[in-house]
């Protein structure tokens, strides 16, 4: 599965649409957990979390760098890497 199959679930037009239209690679994330076990997380699996995300302005957050990111031709995976250790924060939280 590609970013781009994931984008019509997306909660938000403006996500749905960068994701549909953007040529973003596949890429895996190694991020470590606080006991130091290493996590790979996929960007589509960073993608897909934005579906359970239930704050507004925390989408917004995440729209406007991408904004940003996009309009200086920047690379969205260093911004999905970022996420990804909120991906595993997550994990650990529900985990314990």
């Amino acid at each position: 599965m590609s970013i781009k199959d994931i984008a019509p679930t997306l909660p938000t037009k403006y996500l749905r649409d960068f994701f549909a239209e953007k040529d973003i690679p596949e890429k895996t994330f190694e991020k470590m957990g606080k006991d130091g076990t290493p996590h790979f997380i996929p960007n589509t699996v960073v993608v897909e979390h934005f579906n359970v995300i239930e704050d507004d302005s925390i989408l917004r957050d995440i729209e406007a760098t991408l904004r940003k990111i996009d309009f200086h031709n920047g690379d969205v995976n260093h911004y999905l890497a970022h996420l990804a250790g909120a991906v595993v924060g997550l994990y650990e939280r529900r985990a314990s």
